[in-house]
């Protein structure tokens, strides 16, 4: 399996080769990794002891190797590498001012390969494997669940390269965060292959109502994953934000950020949609506009 990707800007179809990739392979691919090694990994304390290890002072020198192997562009960010006090400090770097251009209509929260559905019942199509998804399990929140039930789905994945500090799609005011203990599943395309259902509504997530005048109650649902320590919370609830404020970020691993909103009110921009169908996914930039 090749983790495969159209990056927006270019067109061109990349493969994506993410830090540790044979051990994901081994855990989601191998019958003995998924049985043996597997349940060890998803537990809370192996992300926190991996947090704790990348916030030492000494985690720094795996900086400059980092942004050679991924090409990552320095130059948007508000600190050199000098400046980083550990690999956290870094991984949660912040862009600088006015490095991205926030455009019109509904736009990417964070930098990340995006799948998007029109319907949430198109997701069943999608990922066909394993157990249900059902949004019941994943708001565990019943009345939620009905009132998104016919909602349009997009599903944005972070992978650890990416910038991994997430913003607001949208003009409104949000809700305080409701969160859910979880477990810590990867969320790359080997774990999502082998069981989506078990991975979304099986790890640790948050999420909130973000309230608009044109499109409704959106909910913004940031979820971790293996290595994550932990989602942190940047806004301040039930106060009006712009398009494009900071809502939050993780700390180190892979992550990924769902969001839930009225089908009728977004009209998911076509290449997204078909890119989606043909079950690949889509790299697209925060700020950038996916919907009108």
């Amino acid at each position: 399996m090749q983790i495969k990707f159209i990056d927006r800007k270019t067109g061109e179809i990349k493969i994506e080769t993410p830090p540790a990739e044979r051990t994901l392979k081994f855990l989601y691919d191998n019958p003995f990794g998924r049985k043996a090694i597997l349940p060890i990994i998803k537990r809370k304390f192996i992300s926190r002891k991996y947090g704790a290890k990348m916030n030492k002072p000494s985690s720094t020198k795996k900086i400059q190797k980092f942004v050679n192997q991924f090409n990552i562009d320095m130059s948007e960010f508000e600190k050199s590498i000098p400046e980083f006090t550990s690999f956290n400090d870094f991984f949660y770097r912040k862009l600088k001012p006015n490095a991205r251009k926030i455009e019109d209509g509904f736009v990417s929260p964070s930098d990340g390969r995006l799948l998007a559905f029109e319907d949430i019942s198109d997701i069943d199509s999608f990922f066909i494997k394993g157990r249900k998804f059902t949004l019941t399990e994943f708001l565990e929140d019943e009345q939620l669940a009905e009132k998104y039930k016919n909602s349009s789905l997009l599903i944005l994945r972070l992978a650890p390269n990416d910038y991994h500090r997430f913003h607001f799609p949208y003009n409104g005011t949000p809700s305080e965060t409701r969160k859910i203990r979880g477990r810590y599943f990867s969320v790359s395309p080997y774990a999502l292959a082998s069981n989506f259902a078990r991975v979304f509504c099986e790890n640790k997530r948050e999420f909130c109502t973000l309230s608009t005048k044109q499109k409704g109650d959106i909910i913004i649902a940031p979820v971790g994953a293996t290595m994550v320590g932990s989602i942190f919370k940047t806004y301040e609830a039930n106060k009006p934000i712009k398009k494009g404020d900071e809502m939050g970020y993780f700390a180190f691993g892979g992550s990924t950020i769902v969001m839930l909103i009225d089908k009728d009110k977004i009209t998911i921009d076509e290449d997204i949609l078909k890119n989606t169908s043909n079950k690949i996914e889509t790299f697209v930039r925060m700020g950038e506009s996916i919907g009108k």
